[in-house]
């Protein structure tokens, strides 16, 4: 299992956003800047956590962008799913996937339990409990 580029990049600019003493929200040249995260890759990032409401551009002169709720109301996951459809480690713990051979897998609950663990872990961690210096 690889956590994709997107993911990992959005997961730091939405605790970036996070961690943002401004009012008006954190500009994506900022956003850019303090992550190292290349501009025009932001750019896909931003319209992504966008499109899942998770952020928005406030309004007004030199606006940027806000959490659409509180960081400790954001999990891991939301931003994983940002980008990424449901989390799957193989493809018979894929929801609507017949696989043939589940009656006689003798590994399907392992799988199952696994990928329940990492997705139970995203969930319960928030964008709070990542951000290094909290305000």
């Amino acid at each position: 299992m690889k956590i994709n580029t997107k993911v990992r990049y959005g997961l730091r600019a939405m605790i970036e956003i996070s961690n943002s003493n401004s009012s008006s929200g954190l500009q994506q040249k900022e956003i850019s800047a303090n992550q190292d995260i290349p501009l025009n890759y932001l750019d896909s990032i931003i319209t992504g956590l966008r499109n899942a409401g998770l952020i928005v551009n406030y309004s007004g002169k030199s606006s940027g962008y806000i959490l659409t709720r509180s960081a400790g109301e954001i999990s891991v996951y939301d931003v994983y799913r940002a980008f990424e459809p449901e989390l799957t480690l193989v493809n018979c713990s894929c929801p609507g996937n017949e696989c043939k051979k589940i009656n006689i897998c003798p590994t399907k609950d392992y799988w199952f339990e696994l990928n329940n663990i990492i997705k139970t872990q995203m969930m319960s961690t928030t964008l709070f409990d990542l951000i290094p210096n909290p305000n």
